[in-house]
């Protein structure tokens, strides 16, 4: 016995069709109607409510209820202002790669990750241990942090890598 409607526009079919163009996040869907919304406020934090569901096409209930899913899952970590860094003094990127000492790569990174100009660590195969993409204000700046940063015991080797120019940086998207 068939309990599911055969109408493809039924509820049943509606919330299949969902499911299957979702991303899973535990329990909760993450579907076109979330990504839509988290995709306005990528484009703008500031956004209202009541602009979002005008833009998305669903009540400002459905909206503020989505968004505070969103936060309460981790899915919305926070909001924050996108800043240029070349303006508010950072005028060097660098990318660092970094041999561990075997047993102390946790520690040597929790150390590193203390550091102001440090905006990312990573563990990462290959050649090196750990990634660490770091600003500087200036050379002398850059000096300083490898010399006293990129230099702590337990770190074998390390390779700097100085960018030369951003070709793309963007903060994190959702995936298609």
């Amino acid at each position: 016995m068939n309990i599911r409607p055969s109408n493809p526009s039924s509820r049943w079919h509606m919330f299949n069709s969902r499911i299957a163009n979702s991303a899973t996040l535990g329990d909760y869907m993450l579907d076109e109607t979330a990504r839509r919304i988290l995709s306005v406020l990528q484009r703008d934090a500031r956004t209202s409510m009541r602009k979002i569901s005008e833009e998305v096409g669903v009540s400002l209930g459905t909206v503020s209820n989505r968004v505070r899913r969103l936060e309460k899952i981790g899915v919305i970590r926070g909001y924050t202002v996108l800043l240029d860094p070349e303006k508010v003094g950072w005028d060097l990127n660098v990318v660092v790669g970094l041999r561990i000492q075997k047993g102390r790569l946790i520690e040597i990174q929790e150390k590193i990750a203390e550091d102001p100009r440090v905006y990312g660590v990573y563990d990462v195969t290959g050649d090196f241990d750990s990634m660490v993409v770091a600003r500087a204000r200036d050379r002398s700046d850059l000096d300083e942090l490898s010399k006293n940063v990129m230099s702590i015991d337990g770190i074998e080797r390390s390779v700097t890598h100085l960018v030369l120019n951003t070709v793309k940086e963007s903060p994190t998207t959702l995936p298609d």
